[in-house]
């Protein structure tokens, strides 16, 4: 899958933009196609008490600029290990094929960094 530069803008903007406002001490980056943005946004939102219940406490959805079916989302977490014990769920990748999640996502996690 390409990366666009519209994309990493968005994700660059969206680190900046919570890094003030949200204290997030994990981020979990998602990236897929989908096959129908409409289709997928709805079952997402209707999964947000399973998000929930797996520790995200924040959470926020991108499409691309030159696709709309190409999505990213990030979700906060406290907890490195309820992150991965999250993406390793086998409810999680049942409701992503249910929604039309195109392929192997790209899946990421970062931590905030102590400045001096």
């Amino acid at each position: 899958m390409k990366t666009t530069p519209s994309l990493l803008l968005s994700i660059a903007l969206s680190a900046v933009f919570w890094s003030g406002s949200v204290s997030a001490d994990v981020r979990l980056f998602v990236r897929h196609k989908v096959d129908d943005f409409s289709v997928w946004v709805k079952g997402y939102d209707a999964y947000s008490e399973e998000q929930k219940r797996a520790g995200i406490f924040h959470k926020a959805v991108y499409q691309s600029l030159d696709d709309p079916n190409d999505v990213t989302v990030i979700h906060d977490f406290h907890d490195v290990n309820k992150a991965k014990d999250f993406i390793s769920s086998t409810k999680l990748k049942d409701q992503m094929a249910k929604l039309g999640v195109q392929g192997q996502p790209e899946i990421w996690i970062t931590t905030t960094t102590e400045r001096k």
